[in-house]
């Protein structure tokens, strides 16, 4: 357990934002934490929809459960997230 600041690139969002998250969070809480520096502030809310993530450039999203030590970011990498039907 450590702290790990990424760099959020949230869809829809003009303002990367540095947000503080642990290297115990599974993807999903890292991209709760994201989206509470940019949905409903600079990104309208997409409720039924799920928040993906993946690494800025990648084609395919992290697994939502997967453990943010378990990926190869560095701290303050830029991670992309995004609303999806699933």
């Amino acid at each position: 357990m450590a702290p790990f600041p990424i760099s959020a690139k949230f869809d829809g969002d003009f303002v990367l934002k540095l947000v503080p998250v642990d290297t115990d969070d599974t993807i999903d809480e890292v991209a709760a934490a994201a989206a509470a520096h940019s949905v409903g502030i600079h990104v309208a809310d997409q409720p039924g929809k799920v928040i993906r993530a993946r690494a800025e450039g990648a084609a395919e999203p992290f697994p939502r459960d997967m453990k943010l030590s378990d990926t190869a970011l560095e701290p303050t990498d830029t991670v992309e997230f995004y609303f999806s039907e699933a």
